[in-house]
């Protein structure tokens, strides 16, 4: 996240002002983009299924009403709760230790500021607790070390189907693309070390995330591995129950491919990015561009509106019976 992203957070677009207490900024949520996205978001889904779908937009969504749809539903809520666990030891690393039922609901309400630009709505989950919320930093810290921790775990994802990627792209373009990587990793690691005192002088919160990531590294890495996969998982499930041939390994880093590619285009949640690369792998893979369209759609249902729409039940619940959550 950079200093535009930490500036749009604090500032918003619109919504109620929260957390204005003495000697903290103002966030405002930007509740009427959200409605915005979500709509735009159901009404691209339904006219390409209409459009290009093997069937229509309520067969599609029919097929999740299934035992493997059902499971694929399960394991994505185990995603959710192992990473709403790594939140509440994040948590519990800034002195705000949780009951576990209290922890995951305030976490699941964050979701319902997914489809922002770089997830960055998710950054708010700190500052929203209407009793010793986090600070601004420490807030953007949590978000910050949790979008470090999901990378590194769907980049070791990816590599079960690195070669076989390498193999559809050609020797020439496969190390053109390493190359180029290595020489951007690089250049970006030149410059932090060259800059990194400056860096982390004006961005508190980046030290912060340090910190967090210090906090028990190999607990936070087992439940973000074992989180990834099992959305892996659900989508090789949706896979197999719509008749295409993948293993589980392809499947997963497959989810994982497009998930990092959706993620680097810093659009709501990677709308339109992860689509178009999951289909496309999945295409390649031997689907019919149909047959893979229709698998991208129910993947994202169980994936991510799933998330919104429990984040959003979660919320309301937070903020309007338990108190927990603040609006003014």
């Amino acid at each position: 996240m950079d200093s535009a992203g930490a500036g749009g957070l604090a500032a918003g677009v619109s919504g109620a002002p929260l957390l204005s207490e003495p000697g903290r900024p103002a966030v405002r949520l930007p509740l009427k983009p959200l409605l915005l996205v979500l709509g735009a978001a159901a009404t691209v889904y339904a006219v390409v299924l209409a459009l290009f779908g093997e069937s229509s937009p309520v067969a599609t969504l029919q097929r999740l009403v299934s035992l493997a749809g059902l499971q694929a539903v399960a394991l994505c809520l185990l995603n959710y709760l192992l990473r709403g666990l790594r939140w509440r030891l994040w948590m519990a690393h800034y002195g705000r230790p949780m009951k576990l039922t209290d922890a995951l609901r305030l976490y699941l309400a964050g979701y319902t500021f997914t489809p922002t630009p770089g997830n960055i709505g998710e950054a708010a989950r700190g500052l929203l607790l209407a009793r010793h919320p986090l600070s601004t930093a420490q807030s953007l810290a949590i978000f910050g070390a949790e979008r470090l921790a999901d990378l590194l775990c769907l980049l070791l994802l990816c590599l079960p189907v690195a070669w076989w990627l390498a193999t559809l792209a050609g020797p020439g373009l496969t190390f053109g693309l390493i190359g180029l990587a290595a020489l951007a990793v690089l250049a970006a690691a030149v410059l932090f070390f060259r800059f990194r005192e400056t860096l982390l002088r004006r961005f508190v919160w980046l030290q912060e995330a340090w910190g967090c990531l210090a906090t028990r590294p190999l607990l936070w890495l087992g439940l973000s591995l074992v989180a990834w996969a099992a959305q892996g998982l659900a989508v090789w499930l949706l896979c197999r129950e719509a008749g295409l041939s993948v293993t589980a390994l392809e499947a997963t880093g497959f989810y994982a491919v497009a998930m990092v590619g959706g993620a680097l285009s810093l659009l709501p949640a990677g709308l339109g990015g992860m689509e178009a690369l999951l289909t496309a792998l999945l295409v390649a893979q031997g689907a019919s561009a149909a047959l893979a369209l229709g698998i991208t759609v129910q993947v994202r249902l169980v994936t991510l509106w799933l998330a919104v729409a429990i984040g959003a039940l979660a919320l309301v619940y937070s903020a309007a019976i338990r108190q927990d959550i603040s609006f003014k």
